[in-house]
């Protein structure tokens, strides 16, 4: 996988590290973390997943590939976490919006 050919993929892999941090933080400001503490940690693991997947297609690693499965698996989760928390928290419904987006992503680069 070239660098240049993946340039939209990476720039939505980062964009959903970058939604992750910040609603894994802005959660942790919320009034009621415990009720939000299964939102932090994925956002936290998707964050994870999704720096380590631009990594590795970045450098052309051919280890990419098969993170993109995972990573969409992993993004996919993190979504569905956050749509329960999105009609009070514009944080998580941006990262959820991230995460669908980069899940799709990856999912097309795998076909």
């Amino acid at each position: 996988m070239s660098h240049e050919k993946n340039t939209p993929l990476l720039e939505t892999l980062n964009k959903c590290v970058a939604e992750c941090n910040h609603c894994s933080t802005a959660c942790l400001d919320e009034e009621n973390v415990k009720m939000l503490s299964k939102c932090i940690k994925l956002d936290l693991d998707c964050a994870d997943i999704c720096a380590l997947t631009a990594t590795l297609l970045a450098r052309g690693s051919q280890h990419a590939k098969h993170l993109l499965k995972e990573c969409a698996e992993v993004c996919t989760a993190c979504a569905e976490e956050c749509e329960k928390h999105a009609q009070h928290h514009d944080h998580c419904k941006t990262c959820a919006e991230a995460c669908r987006e980069c899940a799709n992503a990856c999912l097309d680069a795998i076909q």
